[in-house]
């Protein structure tokens, strides 16, 4: 499959035309045996081309890239050196990863980890996330430990989730202006899950997406995994172009649209009131399941936290909305309990789906969870400051160790969305790793392969000093490696 979208396949076998359509403008202009073999490793550590498939023969190859038969051969020789493709006489040419690699997503989760090639500890930039409040999450086990006695007493299977802590989510929506009761509350391990629960019940094989371009990493996956053709809304700096975003899903008519429109991630842009109402009414006549995720929603540094999306439709207007969000990035990423909020026929449906998958989520979690949402309005305060403070430290950062490199404050969220001026963005998180910097690329928030090389999303989720520290390890790899343009001449940073 083309578009960003996975290569898995009945036979786990990719054609020529597909992967031709994979590989990025500038490699099919000008097709060097490097140029391709980077091109397609990068496609394989993206998961956009699956492990064990297999690749096409050098000469069908050679003919879909215009390129000359000992071109393909050559980037086949060096996949296989760097370990990333194996061949077997009479069976092709199969993908793999080299030793000590993990799939695609995998490594950002394991942060923290990482040494440098002088044994340094690492710097963990990949994950946009903090670690839990001070106080907060003992305080919430201790509330929950003497309740945890009566809960054993009981087979511990609530799939819809603990009727106390439906009832508290449900409760929030309808303090934020989006009147919800329980019933159409689902909990969760995590956002992540709910979103796979909605594109599975939703979306079959073959089914056309749309997603803003950039978009959250894992949110594509999600997609990709599902085998669906992705289509894309861009979102630029100015935010979104909803003539544009109209215009597509009028064109493309998809089955859902997935959108971040609070603090989006990784850009940070919020979406204003007028365009929300422009997007409720685009999907609805189209026929379009409009996904809302809201897991940054409540990460308001500059302004006041917006509303639910849909509690803007007209009564009755909003059935076609899905809401998920979670306690990751408010509180715990540890804790993994997140919700979905839609109809409760829905609600309904997903859980049947839900129990397929997993049966029930952690009673612990959810008893710890009920008081941390109860008492947000009173902790998240303190939370806001801090990254604010964090904030202002990465910016500092940057401006002292790369003033050529430019950006935007955004209202609200957990990181920064960094032009570096020239597409190295794959190349610098590759020196960067060897300095002992974990930082996700560009290319990973892209829906299209290749785009956003001139990009890093930089998150200001660690404490000063590591940040200090991690922008200095990136300015010295970036230095090192990238000749610099003779004059620059824009803004360092837009507020």
């Amino acid at each position: 499959m083309a578009n960003g979208r996975v290569v898995q396949t009945a036979d786990r076998t990719i054609g020529s035309r597909q992967l031709a359509a994979l590989l990025p403008a500038e490699v099919l202009a000008r097709p060097g045996y490097r140029a391709l073999a980077d091109a397609v490793r990068t496609l394989i550590l993206d998961g956009r081309i699956a492990l064990h498939v297999r690749l096409p023969a050098e000469r069908e190859l050679a003919d879909a890239v215009g390129a000359s038969r000992a071109t393909v051969t050559g980037a086949y020789d060096l996949l296989r050196e760097s370990g990333y493709v194996r061949s077997r006489r009479g069976s092709g040419t199969w993908t793999e990863l080299p030793e000590g690699h993990r799939p695609v997503g995998a490594h950002a989760l394991l942060g923290g980890g990482g040494y440098s090639a002088d044994g340094d500890p690492g710097i963990d930039l990949a994950i946009a996330a903090m670690g839990a409040p001070d106080g907060t999450l003992a305080d919430a086990l201790t509330w929950a430990a003497p309740r945890l006695p009566d809960a054993a007493r009981t087979p511990g299977y609530h799939p819809f989730g603990l009727p106390d802590l439906r009832t508290a989510v449900a409760e929030r929506f309808t303090r934020r202006g989006l009147p919800t009761r329980p019933e159409q509350i689902l909990v969760t391990s995590g956002a992540q899950q709910a979103l796979a629960l909605v594109v599975s019940l939703l979306c079959r094989a073959g089914d056309r997406v749309v997603t803003e371009n950039p978009t959250y990493a894992n949110a594509l996956d999600a997609l990709r995994h599902a085998r669906l053709r992705t289509g894309s809304i861009a979102v630029s700096d100015t935010g979104w172009d909803m003539e544009i975003a109209e215009s597509t899903l009028r064109q493309t008519v998809p089955r859902l649209a997935y959108v971040i429109p609070d603090f989006h991630n990784p850009t940070g842009a919020l979406m204003p009131e007028e365009e929300r109402l422009r997007l409720l009414a685009a999907t609805r006549r189209t026929g379009t399941w409009l996904v809302v995720d809201e897991t940054i929603a409540d990460i308001a540094l500059d302004v006041p936290a917006p509303a639910p999306l849909a509690s803007l439709a007209p009564r009755g207007g909003a059935d076609h909305v899905v809401t998920i969000g979670s306690l990751s990035k408010t509180h715990w990423g540890g804790l993994r309990v997140g919700w979905v909020r839609a109809t409760a026929k829905m609600i309904t449906e997903l859980t049947a789906l839900r129990v397929s998958a997993d049966m029930t989520g952690s009673v612990l979690d959810q008893l710890v969870a009920l008081p941390l949402l109860d008492g947000m309005e009173r902790t998240l305060p303190a939370r806001l400051t801090e990254l604010r403070s964090r904030r202002s430290a990465l910016v500092d950062s940057l401006q002292r160790h790369t003033p050529e490199w430019s950006w935007q404050i955004p209202p609200g969220g957990l990181s920064l969305w960094v032009d570096l001026g020239e597409p190295v963005s794959s190349a610098l998180a590759e020196r960067a790793a060897a300095a002992g910097v974990h930082i996700s690329r560009g290319a990973r928030f892209g829906v299209d392969p290749g785009t956003f090389e001139h990009r890093l999303r930089i998150p200001y989720t660690l404490p000063a000093d590591r940040l200090d520290e991690g922008v200095r390890r990136l300015a010295t790899a970036f230095h090192d490696g990238v000749p610099l343009p003779p004059s620059v001449d824009r803004p360092h940073w837009v507020a």
